[in-house]
């Protein structure tokens, strides 16, 4: 019965994510064909979704790259395969650490955000507020969160690999004893352009899904102050859970993809 009953759930708590998603495309195509989508709103979200997050995934990406090549760079030089390490890192970082560490810690600072303010408008009854004024929620709010966190999690990604790179070069030249020459040319050489593709496209689908999980579990919130706290918690939880499982099928289907129609 027990395995009935989280089975139903998960089930009721994909439906409702679903259409949240659906709605969220419909008036994002009612908005551009009347000429009423708000770029404004959508800037200012996707301002405090990607820019103020910038710092925490600098040092994510930075602290990854430096620890990737300490870990693999010595192994290698006593290997005599040094010239691999920078493409092995890069790799590692644009196919996986880079979407991933990324959606983490963006789940963790902005999904609780999202959680918290829409959350926190359902309990105030401010939500209920804008249908009286004959304003959709999901147009006004859900909108410009969703594609915020969808647009700046694919730049976000970006600019952990970039930090990750020079984190890395950086412990590769003092520490592991190579010449940045070869770092980069291992790089060049080994990273491929559907790697960083890929891993671009998991950070588009890990911020979807970020946006949509907040604005979900905003929406849904009961009880006061500790039903904030509630949808604040599950939203970063619910959220990580979402993008570590989404991966796996996300990896095979592009590793897929790439078989089926990149191979060389």
């Amino acid at each position: 019965m027990i395995l009935v009953q989280l089975a139903r759930e998960f089930v009721e708590l994909f439906g409702s994510l679903a259409i949240l998603f659906l709605q969220s495309v419909y008036w994002t195509l009612h908005g551009i064909r009347t000429g009423r989508f708000g770029v404004k709103n959508l800037m200012d979200q996707m301002s405090r979704i990607g820019v103020d997050s910038f710092p925490m995934v600098a040092i994510t990406g930075f602290s990854t790259g430096a620890v990737l090549v300490v870990q693999i760079g010595y192994q290698f030089t006593q290997l005599g395969a040094q010239r691999y390490v920078g493409g092995v890192v890069s790799m590692a970082m644009a196919r996986e650490l880079a979407p991933i560490l990324t959606g983490i810690v963006v789940a963790g600072r902005v999904g609780s955000s999202i959680a918290a303010e829409l959350g926190t408008m359902k309990i105030t009854e401010q939500i209920d507020a804008l249908e009286t004024m004959a304003t959709n929620p999901v147009d006004y709010l859900v909108v410009p969160r969703f594609w915020g966190c969808t647009l700046m999690l694919f730049f976000l990604t970006i600019f952990t690999n970039v930090i990750g790179m020079i984190g890395g070069s950086i412990v590769a030249v003092n520490q592991i004893g190579l010449t940045l020459t070869t770092f980069v040319d291992s790089i060049l050489q080994n990273l491929k352009i559907q790697d960083l593709m890929g891993g671009l496209f998991k950070g588009l689908i890990f911020g979807a899904l970020i946006g949509i999980i907040g604005c979900y579990k905003g929406f849904t919130t009961e009880g006061g102050a500790e039903g904030v706290g509630k949808s604040t918690t599950g939203a970063v939880v619910l959220a990580i859970m979402f993008i570590l499982a989404v991966n796996y099928f996300l990896t095979v289907g592009i590793n897929n993809f790439n078989s089926a129609f990149l191979a060389s």
